[in-house]
Parts: structure tokens; C-alpha cells; sequence
């Protein structure tokens, strides 16, 4: 294997494992040891993006596990290992000190690895075994803090939501084996045969719906925000909220194989942006309308791959992942130091702490999708994209646009409008604040909103054939100058409106207010109509299993029993009669052959005379 892909993939692993095992002793340590390692990975990551390593070795029988980094991945290794140095960084300043920072650094470097590991995996066994690595760390990080039982009930909920969507990956293997692609390679399951090549397609799309929280799977995002600030940046920006989005860019052949996946994939992308959008504008928890707006800008992104604009998504992830992670990260300075992250307690929480509140803006504006900014051109290389699929598309893309500009601008509003006059009032519902930011948030903040302000060069003539050839995507549409003031229109449009209309209630019906507000019920639903269903079998089977398979073993066992027991009255009142029986009349009559046996000579002699008078007397009768 390549050094540098070995270091690129073994380091996080094992420092993070070894990190996680030190517990609260070395405290003081683990901070700048977390940092430094998550440094050598970047340096590892930008070396083998220019070098493309690639290695594999025997797995199972016909089965390699194998690693590359192509173009697709070479993006992924440097945007997942900057955005996890940043974070670390950041992460140094907001823990206690009775806090384990051993578990969660090493937590946060082995999800890293596993990530990893999955945007350079060439087969489906090796990428299954860092996908499961990836959702258990992910469960472990939102439940950090596990003491709390809604956070620890909030880690179960998402996971299970991605564990079951992840059966899909099962599902896809074993009809890739059916299908005749014995080797798992990814490139290789467009090769599948019929039916099995819609039924590997059809667990891998669900699969990657699932882990990036489109619909119907986004409520575990809502409940994943139960974890720790850092956590959210590093999980819901570039890693595993992105991963589903990947695994669809990378594997555009297979949908474009079955000719009924991409549009399925482009539609359910489409709608997840127009409607977690909307519920991204009826939050008042800023942790939850970032949760929503992911789902939304990965519904860009999902967008993109079923519409085959591979560069495009690729630029929409990049630059996501900058600016979502700035943005979680200040929500994260602004929860610990003001212990709250409700919008209207927030109110002039950027003019209280001007650099936090200057990267929060600029994040804001970039997610908004406003020109010059990255997320703008990526949107609009996004929906050239979707206007190959149809004008329909293309439209419900410009609406989520739209929508877009609408939530961040009313997070921005919220956050610069002045102190109130008793700002104390609104602190501390969640922790007791600070009242400080720490002095390491400022420059991954900084180094993260620079990123996400300037990535839309990406979108630019020249950077864009680049990206292109380098994901191999020399063939995809690029906007048109009317597209791209079409957009910047529209968001323009729609942040004023926002801006306009912040200050006051918008008429909208209460029960689309309380759908909105509450993640379309979607979770509600999901237990009415999976776990209810699911539990109330399983406690049928159980009863069924009680009641009718233990009730069969356990009257079959009693029947045995009284078997047992009458054979047992056979045996001692028959059978041991009978010897009992047989064997005290031979003592009687050994008691009798005893009676003669006195040793007196002249009883002897009339037993023998009484012996030959019984002699003659048979002699004489019977003849």
C-alpha cells in the first residue's frame, strides 16, 4: 500500500482509537494532540490528492477490499481533513476541563477515518465496513453527553433511522453477487444483470437518501442536533450527511443504468430542498434551522447526481461544507457563551461578539446563495444540471433556491438587530452560559468563512473545466448568462423579503406553521407507521412464542415427566415386585432346605428312612 494512502487512512484510526482510551487522564493533552494529528492528515490528504495512491488486497474469495483516490475523492480527502482540523481546533476551547476530551477527540479523529475510508473505497465490502464504522461513531458523538436522557434517546433515533436505510447496502451486495458482479468493485455494478441491477440500485439509493436525511429519513437530523456543536460541524457539513450525496455522485453510471434512478434521485433531491427549506423558515432554534437548511442543501447536491451534474454537486458539496461548518460552529460559540441557541434570546448576538457575528453574517449571506458568493454559482451549476431533466425540475430547484435565501436572511436578522434592553432574560435555556467566546474559535471560524465566501470560483469558466476533467464530467452543462441572473434575482428577491418581513408574523396557517415547525411530523409518522407496527409484531411474536412454541415445550416436557413417572410406578410396583417376589420365595424355601440341616446323626438316619419308605411306597403303587 502507499505510504501516504496508509497514513492518510491509518492515522485518524488509530489515533482516534488510542485517543478514546485514554479517558480524563490526559485531559490537558488530548486537545493539541487531536489537532495535530487531524494537521498530519490534511498534509497526508493534500499529498495524495496530487500523488492518486491506489492499493488493494484479498478480502473473500473473488473479493478485494481496494482504495484510490481519484479526482471525485481527491476533493473529498482535503475538503473532510480541513474541515476536521478546523473543528479540532475549535474544539480545544469548549469543553470543561471534568470533561472527557480523550472520548471525544479520539471519537471525532476515528469518525474522520471512517469517512475516509469511504470516499476512497473502490469496493462495496470495504466501503460497507467504514459506512458501519461511520454510523456507530456518529451514534457514540451525539450521545457525548449521554447523562442527559433525551440526548442519549436522540443518538438511538438517529441511529436506527440510518441503520435502517443502511440495510439498502446489504440489500445492494447480495443482488450484485446475483447479478454476476462477483467482485463488488464499484465501477463494476452498472454490470449487473436483470432484475438484480434494479434491486442493487434500488438499496443503494435508499441507503444514501438515508445517511444524508433526505426525505422521508430528515427528522433524524432534527435529533442529531442533541449533540455537541463541534460534532454537528463536522458531521452534517462534510462528512456523514455528505456521504450519501457522494456515494450518488460516484456512482451516476449505475443510475443512469436503470434509466428510472436518476429521475427518481434528481425528484426526491428537488423536493427535499423546497421542503426542509420551509421547515428550515418555521424554526426558532438556530441548531434546527441549520439541521433543516442541511437537508435542504444536500437535497442540491442528491439534486445534482440524479441529474448526472457530477462537477456541479461536487461544488455544492465543497462549498456546503465550508460554510455549514462556520455556521455551526458560531451557533456553538453563541450556545456557550450565552447558554441558548433560540433565535429571539439571540437577538444582537453578533453585535455582543463582532467576530463571531462577522463569520455567522458572511456564512449566512454564502448559504443565502447571494452573488458573489460560493453557494450561488454552485446552486446554479446545480440547476443547469436539472434543466436537462425537464423545466418542472429546474423550477422547484429555483424555489428552494428562493426558500434559501429566505431562512438564512432570517437568522442574519435575527442575530444583528439590536440588544434588547434585558438581553439576561433570554440566556441560559439550555446550559449556563460563559459569557465568553473562546480565544481558538476565531480562526477556524475565520478560515472557514473565507473558504465558503470565495469556493464559487469553482463555478468560474476556467476552475470549472478544471473540475470537470478532474471528476471526469467534460460533458456538463454549464448556466447561461440569463441563468445566472435569473438566480441572483430571485435570491436577492427573497432575502429582502425576508429582511422585510422578519420583524413581523407572516400570515400563514397554523396548521402549516405547526407542520413546518415540526419537521413535517415526520418522525411522528415514522412511528406510527414503522415502529408501532414493528414492536407491536415483535410483542405478538413474543406472545406467540410464549404462548404457543414455550407452551408446546413445556407440555411436551410435562408429558414426558408423567411418562417418566409412571414408568417409574411400573418399575417399583411391577418389575421390582416381581424380584421382590421371586427372591423372598427362594429365601422361604432356603429357609426350609435349612430346617433339616441340624446336624444330629439320628435325625438324619430317620430322614433317610422315612426317604426309603417314600421310595418303596411310590415302587409299589406304581406298578
Amino acid at each position: 500500500m502507499s505510504a501516504v494512502l496508509w497514513l492518510l487512512i491509518a492515522l485518524p484510526l488509530g489515533a482516534g482509537a488510542v485517543l478514546a482510551l485514554t479517558g480524563p487522564r490526559r485531559n490537558r493533552l488530548v486537545p493539541a494532540l487531536g489537532a495535530a494529528v487531524a494537521a498530519v492528515v490534511l498534509g497526508a490528504a493534500i499529498a495524495a490528492a496530487v500523488t492518486r495512491p491506489a492499493a488493494s488486497a484479498p478480502l473473500f474469495a473473488g473479493m478485494e477490499a481496494g482504495l484510490a483516490v481519484d479526482g471525485l475523492s481527491a476533493v473529498m480527502v482535503v475538503t473532510v481533513a480541513a474541515v476536521t482540523l478546523a473543528v479540532l481546533v475549535f474544539a480545544t476551547g469548549e469543553f470543561a476541563a471534568d470533561e472527557n476530551r480523550g472520548r471525544f477527540f479520539g471519537l471525532m479523529l476515528l469518525f474522520a477515518g471512517a469517512m475516509l475510508v469511504t470516499v476512497t473505497a473502490t469496493t462495496l465490502p470495504l466501503l460497507l465496513m467504514a459506512w458501519e464504522v461511520m454510523g456507530a461513531a456518529s451514534w457514540a458523538l451525539i450521545g457525548y453527553r449521554w447523562r442527559r436522557p433525551e440526548r442519549a434517546e436522540a443518538a438511538d433515533v438517529a441511529f436506527l433511522t440510518t441503520r435502517a436505510a443502511d440495510l439498502g447496502l446489504y440489500l445492494a451486495a447480495g443482488a450484485a453477487v446475483a447479478g454476476g458482479v462477483g467482485s463488488l468493485r464499484l465501477n463494476a455494478l452498472p454490470n449487473a444483470a436483470s432484475p438484480w441491477l434494479h434491486v442493487a440500485t434500488a438499496g443503494i439509493v435508499v441507503a444514501a437518501l438515508g445517511k444524508s436525511a433526505q426525505l422521508p429519513f430528515s427528522f433524524w437530523l432534527s435529533r442529531a442536533m442533541q449533540g455537541p456543536s463541534p460534532v454537528s460541524a463536522l458531521l452534517h457539513s462534510a462528512t456523514m450527511v455528505a456521504a450519501g450525496a457522494y456515494l450518488l455522485l460516484r456512482l451516476v453510471p449505475l443510475l443512469d443504468a436503470t434509466r428510472w434512478a436518476g429521475p427518481a434521485v434528481a425528484w426526491a433531491g428537488a423536493v427535499t430542498a423546497l421542503a426542509l427549506g420551509l421547515v428550515a423558515v418555521a424554526q426558532t432554534d438556530l441548531k434546527q434551522l441549520l439541521a433543516a437548511s442541511t437537508s435542504a442543501q444536500i437535497g442540491f447536491m442528491v439534486l445534482a447526481a440524479g441529474s448526472g451534474g457530477v462537477a456541479g454537486g461536487t461544488t455544492q458539496l465543497v462549498a456546503h461544507a465550508a460554510t455549514k461548518s462556520g455556521l455551526f460552529l458560531a451557533a456553538g460559540a453563541w450556545l456557550t457563551a450565552l447558554g441558548t441557541r433560540q433565535l429571539p434570546a439571540l437577538r444582537g448576538a453578533a453585535r455582543r461578539y463582532r467576530p463571531v457575528g462577522a463569520a455567522f453574517t458572511v456564512g449566512a449571506l454564502t448559504l443565502a446563495g447571494l452573488p458573489p458568493l460560493s453557494l450561488w454559482a454552485a446552486k446554479d451549476e446545480v440547476l443547469a444540471a436539472a434543466r436537462t431533466g425537464g423545466t418542472a425540475l429546474y423550477a422547484v430547484g429555483l424555489a428552494a433556491a428562493a426558500v434559501a435565501a429566505v431562512y438564512s436572511v432570517k437568522a442574519v436578522r435575527y442575530v444583528t438587530r439590536p440588544l434588547p434592553e434585558t438581553p439576561q432574560a433570554g440566556y441560559d435555556t439550555e446550559q449556563r452560559g460563559t459569557r465568553r467566546v473562546a480565544r481558538t474559535a476565531s480562526a477556524p471560524l475565520f478560515a472557514l468563512t473565507l473558504a465558503a465566501a470565495v469556493l464559487g470560483v469553482l463555478a468560474l469558466p476556467g476552475p470549472a473545466s478544471w473540475l470537470k476533467r478532474l471528476v471526469g464530467a467534460r460533458g456538463e452543462p454549464s448556466p447561461a448568462p440569463w441563468e445566472l441572473g435569473l438566480s441572483a434575482g430571485v435570491a436577492f428577491a427573497a432575502a429582502g423579503l425576508a429582511w422585510r418581513c422578519a420583524s413581523g408574523p407572516v400570515p400563514v396557517p397554523r396548521a402549516a406553521a405547526g407542520a413546518a415547525h415540526g419537521w413535517l411530523y415526520l418522525e411522528r409518522a415514522a412511528r406510527t407507521v414503522v415502529a408501532r407496527p414493528v414492536l407491536g409484531l415483535a410483542r405478538t411474536l413474543a406472545a406467540f412464542d410464549d404462548r404457543v412454541v414455550d407452551g408446546a415445550v413445556r407440555r411436551t416436557a410435562r408429558g414426558g415427566l408423567a411418562t417418566a413417572r409412571l414408568a417409574r410406578r411400573l418399575d417399583d410396583g411391577g418389575i421390582d415386585g416381581a424380584v421382590r417376589a421371586v427372591a423372598a420365595s427362594l429365601r422361604r424355601l432356603g429357609r426350609w432346605a435349612r430346617h433339616p440341616q441340624t446336624g444330629l446323626l439320628h435325625q438324619y438316619y430317620a430322614q433317610a428312612a422315612v426317604g426309603f419308605l417314600v421310595l418303596v411306597l411310590i415302587v409299589l403303587l406304581v406298578r
